[in-house]
């Protein structure tokens, strides 16, 4: 176990994608995502993924500078195509492309294919808060990463596609960022890296029994991740088709189906709404900071922890890593050795910096 400050780690991440041929600016936007993920807590979306975003730029999934092409456009929508650039790079251009437009008229929707991993989709519903926006989102793994098999079923159909909802407050935005499986394929493969065993109800083996074993999402015969719902998947796996369903079929980009390649992707769903234009900023501010409050303030059971809102685990894993540093498992850290050695990149000295999100 290696534990790094997060400015340390980002210009680390900086350092390998600069390396791998990014361009200064979209190097440092991938790069502080996928440590402001870690600093969440997520780190199945932190930088773990940096050896797979640099593999599908070496082999030519991705295409760091791509332009961020606009298909078809009206006053509240807009439908783009990404040209296989860096998602977090595209995404935050889509998002900062439906804020006016939102601003303008109420609402706005937009979609993006060819499009590579945009990280934690709890990022862009942040960023929109500080707009005053509501925030809904989806996206899917551009028809590949079928990891979620049906209930009743052996093989998986869909992928783990996950939902965003995020509301401003007069303090603290409340945001969901969940799979509607019962977890992120990410963090099996952390448990995995780790070269650790998985708790039970997350993983089915190929016969469709339950598994503690990580491997089996990542060696032939593959299995699946349990649907979000327990002895109801039924309701997380039909929320899964559903965005699998919206994001492919509004954006152009494919559904889940077989045999479609590993392009390391997503196609991408954002509905952003400015609270302003409904019932008005005063009203919705009021109410949801009074609920937000009263939720807090809900009786305990004897024994139970605090009470906590969507949003609160990110923020205090944050605080705490900043403070502490952010802890990187021995797997993904021999990777990322492993790709800084191959890039002829220095490896990052244990030193604090402030950190400047």
């Amino acid at each position: 176990m290696q534990t790094f400050y997060a400015e340390t780690l980002t210009q680390f991440a900086d350092s390998l994608f600069q390396a791998a041929g990014v361009a200064p600016d979209e190097a440092d936007r991938v790069a502080r995502s996928l440590v402001d993920a870690n600093l969440c807590g997520h780190d199945s979306h932190g930088v773990i993924r940096i050896p797979q975003y640099v593999d599908a730029i070496k082999d030519g999934r991705l295409k760091p500078g791509a332009p961020f092409k606009v298909v078809k456009e009206t006053a509240a929508v807009l439908v783009a195509d990404g040209g296989w650039g860096l998602g977090q790079v595209q995404a935050h251009r889509l998002l900062d492309r439906l804020v006016p437009r939102a601003q303008a008229l109420g609402l706005a929707a937009g979609t993006l294919k060819h499009c590579g991993h945009i990280g934690r989709l709890g990022e862009y519903a942040e960023a929109a808060a500080q707009h005053k926006m509501v925030f809904v989102a989806s996206v899917n793994n551009h028809g590949f990463g079928r990891g979620v098999a049906p209930p009743g079923g052996t093989e998986a159909r869909i992928g783990t596609n996950p939902l965003c909802l995020g509301a401003p407050t007069q303090g603290d935005p409340v945001f969901l960022d969940i799979g509607t499986s019962v977890v992120a394929e990410g963090k099996v493969r952390v448990a995995f890296n780790k070269g650790q065993q998985i708790p039970q109800g997350w993983l089915l083996d190929a016969n469709g029994k339950p598994t503690t074993n990580p491997g089996v999402l990542y060696k032939e015969p593959r299995g699946s991740i349990l649907p979000l719902g327990g002895n109801q998947a039924y309701k997380g796996f039909g929320i899964g088709l559903l965005l699998d369903m919206f994001v492919g079929g509004l954006s152009g980009a494919p559904c889940s189906a077989p045999g479609r390649p590993n392009l390391s992707a997503n196609a991408v769903f954002f509905l952003v709404l400015d609270i302003a234009q409904f019932a008005g900023a005063e009203h919705f501010l009021q109410e949801v900071t009074g609920l937000a409050g009263n939720i807090r303030t809900c009786p305990k059971v004897e024994g139970a922890p605090e009470i906590l809102l969507p949003g609160d685990p990110e923020r205090r894993s944050k605080a705490k890593r900043l403070q502490d540093g952010i802890p990187l498992d021995d797997g993904t850290w021999g990777h990322l050795m492993k790709l800084a050695q191959s890039l002829k990149v220095s490896l990052p000295t244990v030193e604090f910096k402030a950190y400047k999100p």
